[in-house]
């Protein structure tokens, strides 16, 4: 199929497509992205995308992402005093890393609970249970980049 697809002898159907994405471990967007010029793609601030937000003012938002060689995301969060975020374990491979810049953060991953104080920075493989906590007096707010192992 590669090879008539090549030689512009067939038209794929999204479902070959999608097959080739998953073979090569990259989003469908990304092989049917025609765009040409220099590999830089910026984010203008009203562009990210709040993933939850809570009645208290806690949030997550997506900076920016891209997919080389797999899924990288980069991650702007603030919880509130009391609140949390709970994470279902991500693939195996999955790896977080957090940076606290306001207040401290609660971190507990596979039920073992760490403190990450403003200025320090965590990382961890995030294939097990894992919960973002605030229990100090001011907001927590952190950078977080997500990677993701390519799909095989």
């Amino acid at each position: 199929m590669l090879i008539q697809i090549e030689q512009a002898r067939t038209n794929p159907s999204i479902g070959t497509v999608v097959k080739i994405g998953d073979a090569l471990g990259i989003a469908v967007t990304t092989l049917l992205d025609y765009e040409q010029g220099p590999k830089v793609r910026i984010v203008p601030a009203d562009r990210t995308v709040r993933l939850w937000h809570t009645e208290g003012g806690s949030y997550s938002r997506l900076l920016a992402g891209t997919e080389a060689p797999g899924p990288l995301e980069m991650w702007d969060w603030r919880l509130m005093p009391g609140e949390s975020s709970d994470s279902d374990p991500h693939p195996v491979g999955t790896v977080e890393l957090v940076h606290v810049t306001a207040g401290e953060l609660t971190l507990t991953v596979d039920g073992t609970e760490y403190r990450v104080p403003a200025g320090a920075s965590a990382s961890f493989e995030a294939n097990a249970p894992h919960t973002y906590g605030n229990r100090g007096d001011v907001p927590m707010e952190m950078i977080m980049a997500v990677s993701v192992p390519p799909v095989h």
